[in-house]
């Protein structure tokens, strides 16, 4: 599929010549939107890290691969990090713990500790973030750290937009559709240090979690661990400063739901409503199972983030939504600051991909 006025600017790619021509009727209103995607797409690969290039660009042209990357980086098949190659992938599903709770990494190159310093007002984006928590922009910690930065941005977009109220105390999340991040959960701890003094609960409901593990109950007492044997990120109890998280306390508390939300939501409400819901790389426009989702969501009245791989995702399923609820995103589609800078292999879309790349509200 070509833009209007660059046969250069292509975002779709075609078997033949025949087929684009065959197809352009259908394709036309999408061309154009795709067009304006494409002149932009600069910015949604635009980061602030010294391995930028080799991460976003150079794996989109295929000069680098995700696994030569890692390799590069030194956590190719390596704990929470296996996910994020698909050779690293095949091998974790035979062998991979049920919870990781190390970087793989010195302490110079990730938050396993307390902040240093007071959170500023709001984080606004990877580079603001890694200097508040004094890591170096070489270090990878934001190819995992995006999951729980994306939740925390769409906290504060919540917030901003009046959808929920300040945050004091407690937090409640039903959080949609996790699959790699089954197996990153110990990175999660992390909002402790964006929320501190919050006690956060985190229902995690898909399809994805194995029914053995359904009603599991995972809480998370320390930061996730470097590999430096002497730092104080070991150290559990009180006397060790401000290194874990004071004795006998969860920051964050997770319970696992095998199924899909709309048949799991009446077990779910046994507790406390959720303050917010959140749908990462959801696919809305691709699985008809989201459909009952949207209903229920529409009909409780609790806040929803969604967020895709590409704007274009973002654009498919506000339409499907909106078909459903006969209204507007309340948040409209944009580039989350928090997104994964580690660009998606073998996209059917020219246009950059990343994990949590745009995100929006209902």
């Amino acid at each position: 599929m070509d833009s209007p006025d660059s046969i250069d600017r292509r975002a779709v790619a075609y078997c033949s010549i025949s087929h684009q021509v065959s197809h352009g009727n259908v394709h036309k209103k999408e061309c154009q939107r795709l067009a304006q995607q494409m002149k932009h797409a600069h910015l949604v690969s635009d980061f602030p890290f010294t391995f930028s290039k080799e991460a976003t660009v150079q794996v989109c042209d295929k000069q680098e691969t995700r696994c030569s990357f890692l390799i590069k980086q030194g956590i190719h098949r390596i704990g929470m990090w296996m996910f994020e190659c698909s050779c690293g992938a095949s091998t974790a599903i035979l062998c991979c713990s049920r919870f990781t709770k190390g970087w793989n990494l010195s302490s110079t190159l990730c938050p396993c500790r307390e902040p240093s310093t007071p959170l500023p007002k709001l984080l606004s984006g990877w580079k603001e973030y890694y200097e508040w928590r004094c890591i170096p922009l070489h270090s990878p910690v934001a190819l995992l750290l995006h999951w729980p930065l994306t939740l925390y941005w769409a906290i504060k977009l919540a917030v901003q937009e009046n959808l929920i109220p300040e945050i004091s105390n407690e937090l409640r999340i039903h959080y949609l559709g996790p699959e790699k991040e089954l197996h990153q959960l110990a990175v999660f701890n992390e909002l402790h240090a964006v929320f501190p003094d919050v006690r956060i609960h985190i229902d995690l409901v898909g399809p994805a979690i194995p029914d053995e593990r359904n009603g599991e109950r995972i809480e998370l007492r320390d930061y996730a661990h470097c590999t430096e044997t002497n730092c104080k990120c070991k150290c559990l109890t009180e006397n060790c400063g401000p290194t874990s998280l004071p004795s006998g306390s969860s920051a964050t508390i997770f319970k696992l739901h095998a199924g899909y939300y709309h048949d799991c939501y009446k077990d779910l409400m046994e507790g406390s409503p959720p303050s917010l819901i959140i749908a990462p790389n959801a696919g809305v426009a691709a699985y008809r199972s989201w459909l009952q989702t949207i209903e229920l969501i529409k009909e409780i009245k609790v806040p929803a983030f969604f967020s895709d791989y590409c704007e274009e995702a973002c654009n498919l399923a506000t339409s499907c939504i909106s078909s459903v609820t006969g209204a507007s995103p309340a948040i409209p589609i944009q580039l989350n600051p928090f997104r994964q800078p580690f660009a998606v292999e073998d996209s059917a879309l020219f246009l950059p991909c990343y994990s949590n790349c745009f995100i929006f509200g209902i």
